[in-house]
């Protein structure tokens, strides 16, 4: 065979090789899809304190494991401590200020009594006179002198009545619906609110990172001081839009991790996202500004769905850890050759 023959042979085979993986792309690529573009990733948690003031004490350090509802750090107590005792004060100044109200109102009540009494004399007294006068048995002056003091004695009793209900309603009501009462211990429940806050507790079971405290630092209301970092793992893996086609809840997927080349996880398809950012327009009040590209074909779409990984690798494997997926078809022989080609995956990530 001629050089000539030879080089036209190998360009042939070349050629050939080519056609066969280029179309083995493209079947794998609508039938078996896969995606390097996957990573674990867990619910990060800020915490944050909810009021301010010094830090007394830290009882965790960074990756320390905690469970939901231990301490993680504490803030000076002392000025919370004093808001609870101010409002317990204020709440026996209320409970004092209504017993005096009520004796207030006791004596209110009897003055009205004594009025009441004295203007029905007064008017008994005055028809009496006014009787008298019309058969000339007093004078003129004395009748109106009984009218005058009937009506005086009226006036009284209805000044004794308002004074006695401004008294009833700056009393309230009784018990739990007394409006003094209510702000008072309005102000104590917030004052022990507040003190229960200068714990700091974890809202979730999880990792202690980015612990930024030193005993004796200053804390702000609404400024994170470190983060948990949950116990649950979610995957998620960046697919094209074109091969999720078909893909549903449940549908079986292989996962391999950076960190640990050669092995294989199987795992379940949780749910896709209903969208991405790109599809997000806000009401700004600027006209439309449309996406400008002089490529004949665009980058195509890629959607993000979540895979639940039920495995012990889970609790191992850091926020952030970089896997490739491998969407399982329903048809066997595919699904045989999709394990193939993640495993061969798998295994290339101990050479790169």
């Amino acid at each position: 065979m001629t050089p000539d023959q030879q080089f036209a042979r190998l360009v042939k085979v070349s050629i050939f090789l080519f056609v066969s993986v280029f179309g083995y792309f493209m079947f794998a690529d609508a039938m078996m899809p896969m995606t390097p573009q996957a990573m674990a990733t867990r619910m990060v948690t800020k915490v944050t304190p909810q009021v301010s003031g010094k830090i007394a004490s830290i009882a965790v350090a960074n990756n320390q494991v905690v469970a939901k509802g231990d301490v993680l750090f504490s803030i000076d107590s002392a000025p919370y401590e004093l808001a609870v005792e101010q409002a317990n004060l204020t709440l026996e100044q209320a409970k004092q200020d209504n017993a005096e109200l009520d004796a207030e109102i006791l004596a209110a009540q009897a003055d009205v009594n004594a009025k009441q009494s004295s203007a029905r004399q007064k008017r008994s007294e005055a028809k009496r006179l006014d009787a008298l006068y019309a058969s000339r048995g007093v004078s003129q002056q004395l009748a109106d002198q009984a009218q005058s003091d009937a009506s005086t004695a009226e006036a009284n009793l209805m000044a004794a009545n308002a004074r006695l209900s401004q008294l009833v309603v700056s009393r309230g009501h009784d018990g739990a619906d007394n409006l003094k009462m209510r702000q008072a211990q309005n102000h104590l429940a917030q004052a022990e609110l507040n003190l229960s806050y200068t714990q700091v507790r974890a809202d979730q079971n999880g990792v202690v990172t980015n612990l930024q405290l030193e005993v004796g630092s200053f804390a702000t209301v609404g400024q994170p001081l470190l983060a948990v970092v949950s116990e649950k793992v979610d995957i998620i893996a960046d697919f094209r839009e074109k091969s999720l086609r078909g893909i549903e809840s449940q549908s079986t997927a292989y996962i391999t991790f950076d960190g640990q080349p050669g092995r294989l996880y199987q795992a379940k398809v949780s749910n896709v996202d209903a969208g991405v950012s790109a599809g997000q327009f806000d009401a700004n009040g600027r006209l439309a500004t449309p996406e400008a590209s002089a490529r004949w074909v665009r980058d195509a779409q890629r959607l993000r769905l979540h895979l639940a990984l039920d495995h012990q690798v889970v609790n191992t494997l850091p926020a952030g850890a970089r896997a490739t997926v491998q969407l399982v078809p329903n048809n066997v022989a595919l699904g045989f050759l999709a394990k193939v080609q993640i495993k061969l995956i798998s295994v290339l990530h101990y050479i790169y």
